[in-house]
């Protein structure tokens, strides 16, 4: 018997476990083949699909890394892994490093549009079909708001008019794009808070929400607002296993593989969340969101013995918190593949270099100076409250299986200390006390911060948010933390270090502040660095060979030290 004809009898026995999509795109009827439709230089592309269906775990998670080290095939032949290969080999392809772009097929066409209808008409009719009940104060926030601008930009454009007026003015000054755009990202918002509830993504599917969010991603290409959002609401989704498949045959996982090896930090670790999200092979967390992976954004063969979470502060960011200090170059043009002259996010660049052991994970939360420009209006969170919510979500995402390092800026140290003290509460997240190895606070206010004093006393903010209030010196559930704290952690085996700024921040074009002075970021354990930098730059390392970056590395390696010898 030939090498052919055994490759296609192989083929014949693997079963149709996975039926092939229905499209003129994929092999019609893979069993209709004869002997002489196989050359022999073939065989390694069927057998490897074969190995990838085995029922073998390790099986087809080696197919698909000799798949994707594959560097010398014909087009054709990566088309037929693409063509003929199951949902669960599509995603580790698009999960693997080394994969070629050609193993994904273009997404499928979109439907056209309906008559007199536009994107922005289509967008509203999806927000205006999930349910508006039972839902929490935010939520409906941002519905309303949705359509209630949505409905005067529609109605100013049919009058041959831009709609600048409405509810929404100040928040879409903000923005500075056409009011179409800004209307997109209305609607755009409230949908991801909605995302956040698997039946209304049951619904944002049924309704041809997948469909729709592809064409806003294709036609706004050039901005990255927009495309972050439809990212947020497609890792929302992907939370629900049963819509798996449905986001694959919509052809998003094509446009996942090429995100994911984007030189821009933000692009990349939106489209590695969601494909976490969907790879249920070998992920066994679940990445909600505002948790955001920075390294490993693929599957790896490198044992992960580590996490290392970095939390940001009022104002902050999971990613432009962590980017390296600013200079006068243009930060567009910085972006490129030698990180080490310039990085927008150095725990992605410098520490997964250094310690490419760990998990690295940054968070992101909505926070605000003022209830007067408040992204929620009717939100007010406090630390409590925020604590509790990320510590759900860190734990979801297997934060406390493994060793833990805690990074955190201004008020985020003070989520890090309430999380651990609510975690010590709850017998359920007691792996994440037993696992925290040590905590690095950047300028953190333990004890307040002339911020809140300055803006409550001389008024410079209108309406100061409950954040900054919680950080005046004589707030009393900041004085509480601070002391629980220090009797919680007087018995703790975990290092403590802390850096505080010596120059002083500007707050706008006129104020100059000294946000976190030395005598607040004394958390009164583990040792106090003062750096000549300001409160902005103290987490923002000049260059890798900096004392910032050197001290924190030293940090993170010593905690860790028996941990990654292991």
């Amino acid at each position: 018997m030939s090498l052919a004809a055994y490759c296609v009898i192989c083929w014949r026995r693997m079963g149709t476990s996975t039926p092939p999509p229905k499209s003129s795109t994929y092999w019609r009827d893979i069993n209709t083949f004869s002997t002489v439709d196989i050359e022999d230089h073939d065989c390694a592309v069927w057998l490897l699909l074969r190995k990838s269906r085995s029922d073998d775990r390790a099986a087809r998670l080696q197919a698909v890394q000799e798949m994707s080290e594959a560097r010398h095939w014909h087009d054709y032949q990566y088309r037929i892994i693409a063509q003929a290969c199951d949902m669960r080999t599509l995603t580790g392809l698009a999960r693997s490093k080394e994969s070629d772009l050609r193993f994904f097929l273009h997404p499928p066409p979109l439907p056209s549009l309906k008559e007199d209808s536009s994107t922005e008409e289509e967008l509203r009719h999806l927000l205006a079909s999930l349910p508006q009940t039972d839902l929490d104060e935010c939520i409906q926030c941002f519905t309303a708001l949705a359509l209630s601008e949505s409905s005067q930009s529609l109605a100013a454009q049919k009058g041959g008019l831009w709609c600048f007026g409405g509810n929404g003015l100040p928040y879409a000054e903000s923005f500075g794009e056409v009011p179409s755009a800004t209307v997109e990202m209305f609607c755009l918002e409230a949908l991801v808070k909605h995302s956040e509830i698997p039946t209304h993504c049951d619904k944002i599917e049924a309704n041809g929400g997948l469909q729709l969010l592809q064409r806003l991603y294709q036609l706004h290409k050039d901005c990255p607002k927009v495309q972050r959002n439809i990212m947020r609401i497609l890792g929302n989704m992907a939370l629900n296993e049963h819509l798996h498949s449905t986001i694959v045959r919509s052809g998003w996982v094509s446009i996942l593989a090429e995100a994911v090896k984007s030189q821009h930090v933000m692009e990349a670790s939106h489209a590695a969340r969601t494909l976490a999200n969907l790879d249920r092979e070998t992920v066994p967390d679940k990445y909600q969101d505002g948790v955001y992976l920075l390294h490993p954004l693929y599957r790896t063969s490198q044992p992960i013995k580590a996490d290392v979470l970095f939390i940001h502060g009022l104002m902050g960011a999971a990613f432009k918190t962590w980017r390296q200090q600013d200079n006068d170059q243009d930060l567009t043009e910085k972006v490129s593949e030698d990180e080490t002259k310039y990085t927008t996010c150095w725990p992605k660049s410098w520490l997964a270099r250094d310690c490419p052991a760990l998990r690295i994970i940054s968070v992101e939360y909505d926070t605000s100076l003022s209830d007067w420009r408040a992204r929620c209006p009717t939100e007010r969170k406090s630390i409590a409250f925020r604590s509790n919510e990320l510590l759900r979500k860190l734990r979801a995402a297997g934060v406390g299986d493994r060793p833990v390092i805690w990074v955190s800026h201004s008020m985020g140290g003070l989520l890090v200390k309430k999380m651990l003290l609510e975690a010590s509460k709850k017998p359920e997240m007691s792996t994440i006390i037993n696992n925290t190895r040590g905590i690095i606070f950047y300028s953190v206010p333990h004890h307040g911060s002339h911020l809140a004093e300055y803006s409550v006393n001389i008024r410079y903010l209108l309406f100061p948010s409950l954040e900054v209030k919680e950080l005046s010196k004589d707030s009393p559930a900041l004085k509480t933390l601070q002391d629980d704290f220090l009797e919680f952690a007087k018995d703790k085996n975990f290092q403590v270090l802390s850096f505080v700024e010596t120059l002083p921040t500007y707050i706008g074009s006129m104020i100059k502040l000294h946000v976190v002075p030395l005598e607040s970021a004394d958390l009164g354990l583990g040792d106090l660095i003062p750096v000549d930098v300001n409160h902005l730059n103290i987490c923002k390392p000049k260059t890798k060979d900096a004392f910032l970056y050197q001290r924190t590395l030293q940090f993170i390696r010593d905690a860790l030290a028996k941990d990654l010898e292991n």
